[in-house]
């Protein structure tokens, strides 16, 4: 006998996005209609390469931000244009926890996620794979549903999924990665090493970049000379950069260590300069677990998008920075 469908609400549908098929529909093709060749990649360590072919030939691994779509849903089309899923059999999809602290990573118990696109079903037999290493915990539905860093994912993929391989999409491994530390973000690297290894896999990492401003608790600034400092409301608004030129310059930096690849060269930067990319986590695992495959030019990434939800000039001001990048496998 089947069992029981538990199929995971689109809970943000309807607020965070629209919950209408047909003009979610019309928006995702909008906005990746809008990204044609050839594309300039941007990181620091790929700036002058240009992209010919969308999606580019074995890009299987993606990074893209997950704020509200009217924010974040045009460059998340770069990095989704880019995603190579033609001989995808699973995705997995790594996303920050924004409001349950844990110390590893968390798995779905639901057996789909739900889109006003369609349904995506969740490769059971994987999660229970990976449960069973003893390095994940398994959320509850109230604590799948509440987080929105999977979820802002879900339309594009399924998007995409059934654009490559039609009505029938290839299941999702849904992950939830805490606030780990840099030994759980190689052991679970070590344990996605051998699916990142494998083309039948494709991956989606969801991350926003820097948060700044006081509502954040993330104020961090770099002057064009000296020291940098953390600056206060009453801070008269510095010009030697710009505000929204320093918060650039960081994530910057950001970007960079992670085109490198290196996992403690990333966590170096973050520690550095404390910048708030709310997928850090996420991020490193996945860095962690391709550690062991770079060469050649494969599993590097290389950034093509970056946009900010405004630029800052007064210090009483904020913004979020979205980055799209895709890494060929």
């Amino acid at each position: 006998m089947a069992s029981k469908q538990i199929i995971r609400d689109p809970s943000h549908a309807g607020s965070w996005y629209t919950s209408s098929k047909s003009q979610l529909n019309s928006q995702l093709d909008g906005w990746l209609n809008d990204v044609k060749t050839p594309v300039k990649c941007i990181g620091p360590e790929s700036e002058g390469q240009t992209v010919e072919q969308l999606p580019v030939p074995g890009a299987r691994v993606i990074i893209g931000p997950h704020a509200g779509f009217s924010y974040s849903g045009p460059a998340a089309a770069w990095a989704y244009k880019a995603w190579d899923v033609s001989n995808a059999k699973r995705v997995f999809l790594l996303g920050p926890s924004h409001k349950l602290y844990l110390e590893k990573a968390a798995l779905s118990k639901c057996t789909h996620y739900g889109t006003p696109l369609g349904n995506l079903p969740i490769d059971q037999e994987t999660t229970a794979a990976l449960h069973a290493s003893g390095h994940f915990q398994y959320m509850t539905r109230d604590v799948d549903e509440n987080e929105h860093s999977l979820e802002m994912h879900t339309p594009y993929i399924y998007k995409i999924l059934s654009a490559v391989h039609g009505a029938s999409p290839p299941p999702i491994v849904p992950i939830m990665v805490g606030n780990t530390s840099p030994a759980t973000e190689r052991a679970l690297g070590a344990l996605l090493a051998p699916y990142l290894a494998d083309p039948a896999n494709a991956f989606v990492i969801s991350s926003d970049f820097a948060h700044w401003g006081s509502r954040f608790g993330y104020t961090y600034y770099q002057p064009s000379s000296g020291d940098a400092v953390s600056l206060r409301s009453s801070s008269k608004a510095p010009t030697d950069p710009p505000i929204h030129e320093s918060i650039k310059r960081v994530d910057f930096e950001c970007m960079g260590a992670c085109e490198r690849g290196a996992h403690e060269g990333w966590l170096g930067v973050l520690g550095e300069t404390g910048n708030t990319v709310c997928g850090r986590h996420p991020i490193g695992v996945v860095l962690a677990g391709l550690e062991g495959l770079r060469g050649e030019g494969k599993g590097e990434f290389r950034f093509v998008r970056y946009e900010r939800s405004g630029e800052v000039v007064r210090v009483g001001e904020s913004s979020v920075s979205y980055a799209s990048a895709f890494a060929v496998l």
